[in-house]
């Protein structure tokens, strides 16, 4: 039976220091791709952030910059297409032969009633949250697996979903609260995040024999631009189902993705790890709807 060996480095610096990495984070001038960005740059990694807004890119990367001791560096990309996804990768490729980490958090949602969902409100949901996802992963799969180190240092790649891309329950607002206007439903966006888990578990078994690890993040309610509207509208609404009694936080988040990049998670691939507080699997939601008999 295999047990640690006394050549084996158990030590916390050791399983989980991260200044050798090189992220690219798209969608990272915001919400959780700023909160990953921040977490690589304070641990002494080098960071590309890439989004369409370039003012925002700017003062991001100027506030991380500040923050150190890693640098970041900002990319202006729009993944809406393939031709969005190959300029991106082109251009990381011009500015770094290294990448260990690639963090596909791009993503957009719609909300309209059933009976008027536009078909441009599936087109675009699924080409930024599913099919950018593929082709850009694609595109940088050479560079990620020729910067592994061996088989305890392999890259990764992180794919952000959502716990909707798991949920089956009707995604209309009520007047109870939720994400967005009262009758309106994201109903692409669920469907858009399930294919990302289903892809993701497609990439880890695709990729994990070039040394690259593709594990996906499904967070619940996080501060964000997309949630911000619910988050001022239905606060309490969202923490009644919160067994921890509170929305995730960026050290909630930050930690997630380190440990999954880390040495500690070397041996760590087709995951997909929900982070919501443990409102989807703990039944608190079901309490107040139990039945007397």
């Amino acid at each position: 039976m295999a047990t640690a060996t006394p050549t084996a480095d158990l030590r916390a610096q050791n399983l989980f220091k991260f200044d050798h990495h090189v992220a690219l984070i798209t969608g990272g001038a915001s919400g959780l791709g700023e909160m990953a960005a921040q977490a690589f740059v304070q641990n002494g990694a080098k960071v590309f952030i890439a989004s369409r807004k370039e003012s925002e890119l700017q003062s991001v990367a100027q506030r991380l910059n500040a923050l150190g001791p890693g640098t970041c560096e900002y990319i202006v990309a729009d993944l809406k297409d393939k031709a969005g996804c190959e300029r991106l990768s082109a251009e990381v490729k011009n500015r770094t032969d290294v990448l260990t980490v690639l963090i596909n958090n791009s993503g957009a949602t719609w909300g309209a009633p059933a009976d008027d969902f536009p078909e441009h409100g599936w087109d675009k949901i699924m080409a930024l949250n599913v099919k950018a996802i593929f082709y850009l992963t694609v595109a940088l799969v050479p560079l990620l697996e020729k910067s592994a180190v061996a088989k305890d240092l392999p890259s990764r790649v992180i794919n952000i979903a959502s716990v909707a891309g798991l949920m089956t329950s009707d995604p209309t607002v009520t007047e109870e609260g939720g994400l967005s206007v009262v009758g309106h439903g994201a109903y692409s966006y669920g469907p858009s995040k399930a294919a990302c888990i289903h892809l993701s578990r497609q990439q880890a078994s695709q990729y994990a024999p070039r040394n690259i690890l593709v594990n996906c993040i499904c967070p619940g309610l996080f501060p964000s631009r997309m949630s911000s509207f619910g988050i001022q509208k239905s606060l309490d609404f969202f923490l009644s189902s919160q067994p921890t009694g509170k929305i995730g936080t960026p050290e909630d988040f930050a930690g997630l993705v380190l440990y999954l990049c880390s040495r500690g998670a070397s041996h760590v691939t087709g995951n997909v790890i929900e982070i919501d507080g443990g409102s989807m699997r703990s039944g608190w939601r079901l309490k107040a709807k139990r039945s007397k008999i």
